[in-house]
């Protein structure tokens, strides 16, 4: 069986949102989608040649992430890969990667990011992996009322919360520099809306402190992003544990990375904590050097917020 490997049109958008409702859970990958006004110039498809469809897709998504200094630099997310699995063993994948590292590297990427449970498909299309680590243990008991006010995030906290964002990352290795566009439609998508976010309000003045994403996750709390000042995040901490207890569950997960202020938090959501090391992060060099990427990705405090996948 051929595929004929081609950039895709607007034509091309139901087949590509059954092709993703079909190999995905997620319902929102559509929708990202159409954050890029070039998306179907970046957007790689390997069409089958016999009149079956479109058999493969890789979605190249540019951002702006900071390297090992905090300068951002221009870098090619891989998002939203997908094959029909009637397809699947032919290559089609590396095929289109091949397509899509020569857009990103017309286009000046510095290198190229994406996230993964399969790091096989991408190694040998020249994408290393890198180590992450996250913290997980399991749920301790209710914490007692903290200095700050603690409830659930609102729309009308947009603002502030772009605003702590913004300060918490602002030298940041690997963190990505968000647009109105992703607060509106991206961070919705991989956080679930206003479900499951927590702001602390300073006591005295009302004024936001902190923000802290948590999801709930089969038996598990997962802490996936915070910003603000280090003496609301156990505040935040324990009341997202204690959310997590009300429904039942017994674990917590946090990706938050590590640092003085963020060890003294985690008792107030963890009873007891051991550090797990991932590789599901892989880059590839473009116009940057090796080193300069590799300093990136594992620089101290580098993280890329789950918020912000491809």
């Amino acid at each position: 069986m051929s595929a004929t490997v081609r950039t895709a049109t607007p034509a091309d958008d139901p087949a590509l949102s059954a092709l993703w409702r079909r190999c995905f859970k997620a319902t929102h990958l559509a929708d990202l989608h159409r954050l890029d006004p070039d998306s179907h110039r970046h957007t790689f498809v390997a069409q089958n040649d016999a009149g079956k469809g479109i058999d493969a897709v890789v979605v190249y998504v540019p951002r702006l992430i900071r390297d090992a200094n905090g300068t951002p630099q221009r870098v090619g997310g891989i998002g939203s890969v997908a094959t029909r699995p009637e397809a699947r063993g032919q290559g089609l994948v590396r095929r289109l990667l091949v397509a899509a590292e020569r857009t990103m590297t017309a286009e000046q990427c510095a290198w190229s990011l994406l996230f993964t449970g399969t790091p096989g498909v991408y190694r040998s299309s020249g994408w290393e992996e890198f180590a992450s680590t996250y913290t997980e243990g399991t749920l301790a008991p209710s914490a007692g009322a903290g200095a700050f006010r603690v409830r659930a995030a609102a729309p009308q906290d947009a603002v502030e919360v772009a605003v702590l964002h913004r300060a918490y990352n602002a030298k940041r290795p690997l963190s990505s520099l968000r647009a109105r566009e992703d607060w509106a439609v991206r961070v919705p998508a991989w956080y679930g809306g206003h479900d499951g976010l927590l702001v602390a309000e300073d006591p005295a003045t009302g004024a936001l402190a902190g923000w802290v994403a948590a999801r709930h996750e089969e038996d598990c709390v997962e802490v996936r992003e915070f910003a603000g000042a280090d003496g609301c995040l156990g505040p935040l901490l324990a009341a997202a544990g204690s959310r997590g207890r009300a429904a039942g569950l017994t674990r917590a997960r946090v990706r938050i990375p590590d640092a003085p202020g963020v060890r003294a938090a985690l008792p107030a959501l963890l009873a007891d904590a051991r550090q797990v090391t991932e590789h599901v992060g892989m880059a590839r060099p473009l116009h940057a050097t090796a080193e300069s990427v590799r300093a990136t990705v594992t620089a101290p405090g580098a993280v890329h917020w789950y918020g912000d996948c491809f």
